[in-house]
């Protein structure tokens, strides 16, 4: 009875995470990456404006950070994750198949850092304060990209027969009739879609479930810490990497996924642990960090110098040779008569009209 109740109460998969329009392939996975990273730019432009930036200065930021962090999470995954695509069997050209899944989160955050500070610097604004500011946007979209995880039935953990584990049921090429594998792996291409009749292939640990709601667990504190200490100078950042790292390590342990491993643990966990520690360092040494300048913070409304008004003409770039004549005889220290007489021919004409436009 006991057995049944559990199997009642798991979680069901979806059967299945790519959809075809016509030709196009609607995918899961790259639908919840998409929606994060509009959840991120959204939460993250209403903070950085709460702490003085210009509204849309986050989107504009993002234009350089969100390209870096995708070739960063993917070249991270590829990189340690190499025998997938490369050696006997293997297809090279693969690992540039995003849409199938596959990203590195500490790629994404390094390479993402990189496109960020580019942006900052661009838009003459204090890339801490727009680290702060993005922090729990970031930490959010991490959660709804684990439901990609979900709907492509992978990264779970080992089985269990918890009330909440994962139903993992077997795939195949148009759902037709299969079996479980023979070594026992229950993970399938992400085309792949529920066989009919249905094969349960077992009930696991839904990890993807534990980090998102850890993810979302961590916005909320540090937005609380954020809120009631004023936290400045990266701190939220820190924080956000801190918890995000450490919840990272137990999560981790609990997949069975093929992964690369060192002294027999999987090579994200020593990852997740050094990234704590640094995380962990920087608070202490940031620790008295004020919160940034609202007016640094706003930078320049125009940080290339450009004018407002696009139809304007620069001082030096005069309009008609006219206005060369004249601007050449302000510099030589004589009158400029010519300005004189428009002047009165203007005010002569404003008489004639009434003053009326």
């Amino acid at each position: 009875m006991g057995v049944n109740t559990a199997y009642l109460a798991a979680i069901p998969s979806p059967p299945q995470g790519v959809w075809y329009v016509g030709p196009v392939a609607l995918r899961a996975y790259a639908i919840c990456i998409i929606a994060g990273i509009v959840v991120a730019v959204w939460w993250g432009n209403k903070r950085f404006v709460a702490r003085g930036g210009r509204p849309g200065r986050v989107t504009d930021i993002a234009v350089f950070a969100v390209p870096f962090g995708i070739i960063g999470g993917r070249l991270y995954h590829v990189i340690t994750d190499h025998q997938l695509y490369f050696g006997p069997g293997r297809n090279p050209w693969n690992a540039l198949a995003i849409w199938n899944g596959g990203l590195g989160i500490w790629g994404a955050i390094a390479l993402g850092a990189v496109g960020a500070w580019l942006g900052c610097r661009y838009y003459k604004v204090p890339l801490s304060a727009f680290a702060d500011s993005v922090a729990p946007g970031i930490v959010t979209a991490q959660a709804i990209g684990r439901l990609g995880n979900w709907f492509n039935q992978e990264l779970f953990g080992g089985p269990t027969s918890l009330p909440w584990g994962l139903e993992v049921f077997v795939r195949t090429p148009g759902g037709v009739a299969g079996a479980v594998p023979a070594d026992g792996v229950c993970e399938f291409p992400t085309d792949y879609v529920k066989a009919t009749p249905e094969v349960l292939c077992g009930t696991f640990q839904p990890t993807f479930l534990y980090e998102l709601l850890w993810n979302l667990l961590v916005a909320a504190v540090i937005v609380a810490a954020d809120r009631r200490y004023r936290l400045g100078g990266g701190r939220v950042f820190g924080l956000y990497v801190a918890g995000y790292t450490l919840g990272r390590v137990w999560i981790e342990m609990l997949r069975i996924d093929p992964a690369n491993t060192f002294l027999g643990v999987r090579i994200n966990v020593f990852t997740s642990v050094v990234v704590f520690l640094g995380a962990v360092v920087f608070l202490v040494l940031r620790r008295h960090a004020p919160r940034e300048d609202p007016a640094l913070v706003a930078g320049p409304e125009n940080p290339r110098g450009k004018p407002t008004d696009p139809t304007a003409v620069p001082a030096d770039e005069p309009a008609d040779a006219a206005g060369s004549v004249a601007a050449t005889a302000r510099r030589a220290g004589e009158p400029d008569t010519d300005a004189t007489d428009r002047a009165g021919s203007a005010g002569s004409a404003e008489d004639a009209s009434g003053g009326r436009s």
